[in-house]
């Protein structure tokens, strides 16, 4: 039996699904934010960030095409299963899930809304009176419809798509026409070194962790579409990585100019998102406000159940006594109370855990890709990965500590001094090495470790 071939359309469809997958709509607060921090430094701080942010998540779909859907199949069991997990849990309700709430409240809801600085107190925490009930109400609408899924995501994914890339699509060619300000000075690390600061800040997309699961998914969705061959799954993914990576180049440029050129409509903001808001309502008014409101709200929305419920699948399995809709209401229950961290502090959170894991996924990568030099893959993929894990985990320890530092006198509990201490003991050993100060410590040992492996190594026997 002949594998059916896919049509030009069909390919397309297949890399506009792609593409959804990957922008939602937290991406979207991400670039104006970046843009205006890097100043006159735009453009070198832009190529950073599209390395990490486009040509990584394109790698990783590539690099799933390759080991035919088994990225992870050098490694020993329980390390694949608490890899995966890990990133189910960072994309899931720990960082990605609640996120897509706040993006939903700063842009949806909080343009429309008189009173939104009201703080209420919960057991000694001061929540923000608005968001709490925001989030509260947006999670238990995705409870719903990831524990009942039914043609209603379907029919909004179906319209919701084509009329965000509409919207996305007028708002890049209104960047075009924008006359803005003058590019600011750059400030910050992006003052320092723009293309390493707009590197790491690739990593808060979290696109390439994504890719290793819909890498999957769509080889998945290629088989029940009756593509069983291996090398059409291939070029059919490569493809769709293409026009995904062509689509969210696109978006990315156009918004790094924005928050790059924005003036006075930047000032004082938090995060993109409120820089993305301000810059619709002054270029298309009250209407296009509420036309951003209801696509990014819609999207954050379908971007929310995905997760919950592709999250919820996986531990599922992992947890045979836990029921699939049993997960949808604990991890949607977690993702409301996680969001009401709020959108600026979220992001803080996320950096440090970030910064120890996407080490160790752009490890994944490289060494899917030059798998066939190694005299030992085996071998080769876990020295490769434990080397980024442990210099990972120390660049991230270095941006928390930081962190913590900058917080009031509060935070000086022993946990945090202990933390300080480390770092500042470690410190003067690891800041020999190359990129320390841009935190990324862990490329330079990754790949001497991955070369070495090209050379040295005994080779397993043929039938291992």
């Amino acid at each position: 039996m002949h594998d059916k071939q896919l049509t030009v359309a069909d390919t397309l469809s297949l890399g506009f699904m792609t593409f959804a997958f990957f922008l939602g709509a937290g991406n979207l607060i991400f670039p104006p934010f970046a843009g205006y921090q890097a100043g006159d430094h735009s453009y070198t701080a832009m190529l950073g960030f599209l390395i990490t942010a486009v040509g990584l998540p394109l790698a990783g779909l590539i690099a799933v095409a390759k080991a035919k859907g088994r990225v992870m199949r050098m490694l020993p069991a329980t390390a694949a299963t608490l890899f995966a997990a890990a990133i189910y849990i960072i994309i899931g309700p720990a960082f990605a899930a609640p996120r897509t709430s706040l993006v939903a409240f700063e842009i949806g809801a909080r343009p429309f809304l008189t009173d939104v600085e009201s703080t209420l107190t919960i057991g000694g925490l001061v929540l923000n009176e608005a968001q709490l009930y925001f989030t509260a109400a947006f999670f238990a609408v995705v409870m719903l419809l990831a524990a009942f899924p039914g043609r209603l995501m379907d029919s909004v994914g179906k319209v919701l798509t084509p009329v965000l890339l509409l919207l996305l699509v007028a708002l890049a060619l209104s960047v075009v026409e924008f006359i803005g300000n003058p590019m600011p000075a750059a400030t910050g690390d992006y003052a320092l070194h723009p293309l390493s600061k707009g590197i790491v800040e690739g990593y808060n997309t979290m696109d390439t962790l994504a890719s290793l699961m819909f890498g999957v998914l769509i080889i998945d969705l290629l088989r029940q579409k009756d593509i069983h061959d291996t090398s059409l799954q291939t070029r059919y993914l490569i493809w769709a990585a293409l026009i995904a990576a062509a689509g969210l180049a696109f978006v990315y440029v156009s918004l790094f100019i924005l928050g790059a050129t924005a003036g006075d409509l930047a000032k004082g903001t938090e995060n993109g998102g409120q820089i993305l808001t301000n810059y619709v309502t002054h270029q298309f008014g009250y209407a296009g406000t509420i036309a951003l409101s209801v696509v990014v709200s819609l999207a954050c929305l379908t971007t929310a159940v995905g997760l919950v419920s592709a999250c919820s699948d996986f531990f599922s399995s992992l947890l045979p006594k836990l029921t699939y809709r049993m997960l949808v209401v604990l991890l949607s229950v977690i993702c409301a109370v996680v969001a009401n961290v709020g959108l600026s502090q979220l992001i803080s959170i996320s950096i440090p855990v970030l910064m120890m894991v996407y080490p160790v996924a752009i490890a994944l990568v490289l060494v899917t890709f030059v798998n066939n030099w190694f005299r030992n893959p085996r071998l080769a993929h876990r020295a490769a990965l434990s080397v980024a894990l442990i210099f990972g985990i120390f660049d991230g320890l270095k941006v928390a500590a930081a962190s913590l530092q900058s917080f009031d006198v509060k935070s000086e509990s022993p946990v945090t001094m202990a933390l300080v201490h480390f770092v500042e003991g470690v410190s003067p050993v690891m800041s020999k090495m190359p990129l320390y100060d841009q935190g990324m410590a862990w490329l330079v040992p990754t790949l001497i470790v991955v070369i070495g492996c090209f050379f040295f190594g005994k080779k397993p026997p043929i039938n291992s």
